[in-house]
């Protein structure tokens, strides 16, 4: 019964996140094969349409139709450090729409549907006294999803402002440092299909990936003591 009602109420956010998991591999398909066949497309753009880019650039990371890694990399390769400001933006954009996009089509029915499940119930709850630090670290790893966790970080309905602020903060790390490789690339298909670091990018993508992961742990760890031992007061309390 639970399982139905979980499909039945949560259609449209289960498809949703279905969507924003699979899109990725075909945005990199698509901008690569756009690349091939105008490498030229974002060369000596106006200043109206470096605008549009970047508002472009902006909806296509909201729905995962590019990676940000990818547009971080594309944005460095044609701009240089000059497009780093609207690249800024865009991300932001594109956190704000994505978080927006996601409140209204889920509208509370995962948290409500979660008052199922109290012990993940009173979790999710207590991360949500962590959402800054849940939001930087989500944002910190190269490898996780930007369109799916801000689709994820919305239906848990964190603070809208604390999102944006960490999420931008969360990214800076290695967008930056992908933002510098799009700078020095003399190839940009060659580094949308394989953007090589070097040994000193690979260690900072390990690094950065296993902060993400530690950090989580200790996080969901933390939230879980605190609801158990919240849960046992409150059993206690009934008791008296």
């Amino acid at each position: 019964m639970l399982f139905k009602e979980l499909i039945q109420k949560n259609a449209s956010t289960l498809l949703s996140m279905v969507f924003l998991s699979g899109m990725p591999l075909i945005g990199v398909s698509l901008v690569s094969y756009v690349l091939y066949r105008s490498p030229t497309l974002l060369q000596d753009l106006t200043l109206g349409e470096s605008l549009l880019y970047f508002v472009v650039l902006a909806f296509l990371m909201t729905f995962a139709l590019m990676p940000t890694t990818v547009a971080v990399l594309i944005t460095g390769f044609y701009f240089g450090w000059a497009g780093a400001p609207g690249m800024l933006v865009a991300y932001a954009l594109a956190a704000l729409i994505g978080y927006q996009v996601a409140s209204s089509l889920d509208h509370g029915k995962m948290t409500s549907f979660l008052h199922h499940f109290p012990k993940i119930d009173a979790v999710m709850n207590e991360l949500k006294t962590d959402s800054w630090q849940l939001i930087f670290l989500t944002r910190i790893s190269p490898v996780t999803p930007f369109a799916l966790m801000t689709f994820v970080l919305a239906v848990l309905r964190v603070d809208r402002l604390r999102f944006l602020l960490a999420s931008v903060v969360g990214m800076l790390p290695r967008s930056l440092f992908f933002y510098w490789l799009g700078t020095k690339a003399h190839d940009v298909l060659a580094l949308v299909r394989d953007p090589d670091s070097g040994p000193t990018g690979k260690l900072l993508v390990l690094v950065l990936v296993m902060v993400s992961l530690f950090g989580l742990y200790y996080l969901i760890n933390r939230a879980l003591k605190r609801a158990l031992s919240k849960g046992a007061e409150n059993r206690v309390k009934n008791l008296d």
